[in-house]
Order: C-alpha cells, then structure tokens, then sequence
C-alpha cells in the first residue's frame, strides 16, 4: 500500500511542471488527496487537495490562480499542473491521502494529514534560471 509522486525536476522561472500521485494498494475514491510542500528551514506548506465525493478542489493562498488539481479515479492518480512557477515555488512536494471525515471540511480534514494517512515519497521542485 503506497503512494507514488513523481514529476519534479528543474524549470526555469515562469514555467510549468505536472506532478503525480499514483495509489497502489487501495482505492484512492473515498479519499481526500493533495500536496504539500516544504522547502528548506521551512515548515511544512499545505498546497492543495481534492475531495473523494465531488471533486471539488482546494488552493493554498500562494500557488491559487497557478495551480490546478485534478484526480483520476480510474487511473487511481491525482495530478498538480503548476504554471507561471516561481523561485519561491522550490521545495519537496508530497502527496498524501486522507480519509475523508463525514461532517468535516474537506480542507480541514486534510491538513491534519499525520502518520497515520498514506504519504508518497516527496518529489523535488526546483525553480531557478
């Protein structure tokens, strides 16, 4: 039972980069999935997430109008488009899944993702001319 990000690399300042989330194990359906980032001395960024039910997505402050999230659940993958990336944008990137909470906010039941949520492997971003 794993989760599988994949996607990052090198890109220069104003250019795009897809990352994904693969499932394997589970069903990714009834999850809420997403990402979250964390650059170098910094805390842990909460990035993005969508909903299990209607897919409805969510945008941290700093990556909303650039990003955009989207799942497959047929493909059992979740996938961030990132465009218009700035240098503040390097970090690692993971993905989690968490499940989702009847009666609660989808992002607030995603960004107490803890150890006990399934976490793929980060995947390095780096933003730089």
């Amino acid at each position: 039972v794993q989760l599988q990000a994949s996607g990052g690399g090198l890109v220069q300042p104003g250019g795009s980069l897809r990352l994904s989330c693969a499932a394997f194990g589970f069903t990714l359906e009834r999850y809420i999935i997403g990402w979250f980032r964390q650059a170098p001395g910094n805390k842990r960024e909460w990035v993005s997430c969508v909903s299990g039910s209607d897919r409805t997505t969510y945008y941290g402050h700093s990556v909303k109008g650039r990003f955009t999230m989207s799942r497959d659940n047929d493909e059992n993958t979740a996938y961030l488009e990132m465009h218009r990336l700035k240098p503040e944008d390097t970090a690692v990137y993971y993905c989690a899944a968490v499940l989702s909470a009847p009666g609660m906010h989808t992002i607030n039941t995603f960004t107490h993702a803890n150890e006990n949520d399934y976490w793929g492997h980060g995947t390095l971003v780096t933003v730089s001319s």
